[in-house]
């Protein structure tokens, strides 16, 4: 059994960045910006691990093909340079599911996980486990994270429940990615969690809240182009400093509210991350769409406006 142990990882704290997928003009995968995307998250952001593949990745657009050749570059790319690298592996079917997540262990990902399927729907907590399970054991080597996200998948299942004797079902399970705005559940997935658990905040525009309910990091996409600012919000946290860390938080929220008014979607985001950080990472690709450039510069500038004034 010991062999087949999850491998000791460092727990997982702090930002994690959820990658966009870099496209070419043509609209294939663009293997050549990963480098220097990863360049760009550790020099300029201070981000020390990354989740690719996931719903900023567009996963549920890319062939099993893709998401392979995307998994192997960023952890080939990422080797020396990043903590951790998780792969989402979640699909609708089973078995994509499952080979990819014995990719992810071939290529030296450091972690996996998986939302709930969302076209044919777990219709409980334990129907989910099930398939949790069924993903997880094909890789028992690494660190297993459930990665919840309701709004998207429509799969209204508590985490908590989710949680549940998970451990029984599933030795390398190492926590949740908590993409939802329940504090209450999530919450109660903090005070269930077993010692070697993370459980991260995947709502960018509430994270000081979750802080004060435990949670131990967070993963999100606009820690891919804001990630030094929040590094501060949670340094400050840290500290015993609210005053400043809401100061922070505020700050998100005002640029993420000027967003949302004008149309926040992933094409907007990517176009945003693309303003901001200058690598290119193309369009996204259909059915969601690109942004007009105008609206992108617009919340740029007032992302500049919100940032740099002292």
């Amino acid at each position: 059994m010991s062999a087949m142990a999850p491998a000791a990882l460092e727990k997982l704290t702090g930002l994690v960045a959820a990658t966009f997928t870099p496209f070419t003009t043509q609209g294939e995968i663009n293997l050549s910006k990963i480098g220097p995307y990863i360049d760009y998250l550790t020099e300029k952001q201070g981000i020390n691990s990354i989740f690719v593949n996931g719903t900023t990745g567009e996963s549920m657009s890319l062939s099993i093909a893709e998401r392979k050749l995307l998994a192997e570059e960023w952890c080939n790319k990422a080797k020396g340079k990043l903590d951790q690298v998780i792969v989402h592996v979640g699909c609708m079917s089973l078995k994509d599911s499952q080979e990819l997540a014995r990719h992810a262990a071939e290529i030296g990902a450091d972690a996996i996980a998986a939302i709930a399927p969302s076209f044919f729907k777990p219709s409980t907590a334990d129907v989910l486990k099930k398939f949790l399970q069924e993903v997880a054991l094909v890789a028992p080597t690494l660190p297993f994270y459930y990665y919840h996200i309701p709004a998207v998948t429509g799969v209204n299942v508590l985490a908590r429940d989710v949680l549940e004797d998970i451990e029984k079902l599933i030795p390398s399970f190492r926590g949740v990615k908590f993409s939802g705005s329940d504090l209450m559940d999530f919450g109660q997935c903090v005070n269930y969690c077993q010692p070697d658990w993370s459980v991260l905040y995947g709502m960018d525009e509430q994270l000081l809240a979750a802080l004060a309910m435990g949670g131990q990091g967070a993963v999100g996409s606009t820690y891919n182009y804001a990630g030094c600012h929040v590094n501060k919000l949670i340094l400050a946290f840290e500290k015993g400093d609210l005053v400043q860390a809401r100061t922070i938080q505020f700050k998100m929220q005002e640029l993420l509210s000027y967003a949302t008014k004008l149309g926040f979607d992933l094409g907007v985001n990517k176009q945003l991350m693309n303003e901001l950080s200058g690598l290119g990472l193309g369009s996204p690709r259909l059915p969601v769409m690109p942004c007009p450039h105008a609206k992108a510069l617009s919340i740029a500038q007032k992302y500049y406006s919100i940032f740099h004034k002292q």
